[in-house]
């Protein structure tokens, strides 16, 4: 019960990160509710095919069938983040500007919610096929009761998501005058640690080049197993022993995103933001 409990709780915690910080970056679009429920749906119904085929599932990912089934979808979050982030560049001020004015959501935001439901639904895929694998293995592995598994796994869902709760309204908390600003460096920062991950994934398979491996070792302050640092590894990628090309992929994709966002910025600043 003790293992099933904490895998799930896990790999709630890391989508549930993932989705609170969509969540507050879409604050105020039409409809963004459909379009993150409907992600998160396609999310589950994606890991219970994987949950009903299991055994096959994993027999047909040996070898490097899982890594690069995990980095594939990591980078397809990793292009959706980044679309919707230079959207926000883009559109934001508009969206500040008829919230303040007419107290109603801006009805041109769905092309980036469809970029934003992507990436919830490929969140849920990714920690949902993990649950799915762990516990696949851990029933396969030990004598644990099915019931015992289950309760744990409830427990786990429910843990996972009220801190994710916490953190969506910690930031929904904040002043819209600034949402967009954190929301903005929020996702650079998801990007940017997903794409370290998908290299570090495929450095891992020997599929690219690793250009060197424990840049550092800081497992002694947060370790990479440890709750803290599973939250870390979500929000910002975080590794304690990370290859040279982790960091580059995760620096590269930051500033290009940062500069991106900064450019559109400078040139919105020169068109008056318009009130529909």
């Amino acid at each position: 019960m003790l293992a099933s409990l904490l895998i799930v709780f896990r790999e709630v915690l890391e989508a549930g990160i993932i989705v609170g910080i969509v969540l507050a970056a879409t604050q105020g679009i039409r409809r963004r509710g459909r379009f993150i429920a409907g992600g998160i749906l396609a999310g589950v119904a994606g890991a219970g095919l994987l949950a009903l085929f299991a055994g096959a599932i994993t027999q047909a990912l040996s070898g490097f069938g899982q890594e690069v089934f995990n980095a594939s979808i990591l980078i397809i979050a990793v292009l959706m983040l980044g679309w919707h982030n230079l959207w926000m560049a883009s559109h934001g001020r508009e969206m500040a500007a008829q919230m303040q004015a007419v107290g109603r959501a801006v009805a041109f935001g769905e092309t980036s919610l469809l970029a934003m439901a992507t990436v919830v639904a490929v969140a849920v895929l990714r920690e949902g096929s993990e649950i799915v694998l762990f516990l696949y293995g851990i029933a396969a592995s030990s004598q644990a009761e099915p019931l015992s598994m289950f309760l744990g796994g409830l427990l786990g869902i429910a843990a996972g998501s009220l801190l994710s709760w916490l953190l969506y309204r910690g930031l929904v908390a904040i002043p819209l005058k600034q949402l967009f600003r954190i929301t903005s460096w929020l996702i650079a920062l998801l990007a940017a640690g997903m794409a370290g991950r998908a290299a570090a994934i495929l450095a891992g398979a020997n599929l690219i080049p690793a250009w060197g491996y424990e840049l550092w070792d800081s497992s002694w302050l947060v370790a990479d197993g440890s709750m803290s640092g599973r939250a870390l590894q979500a929000l910002l990628g975080y590794s304690d022993r990370p290859m040279g090309i982790q960091l580059a992929a995760w620096v590269v994709t930051l500033v290009i995103l940062l500069v991106g966002n900064r450019l559109i910025h400078k040139r919105s600043t020169h068109t008056p933001a318009r009130v529909l």
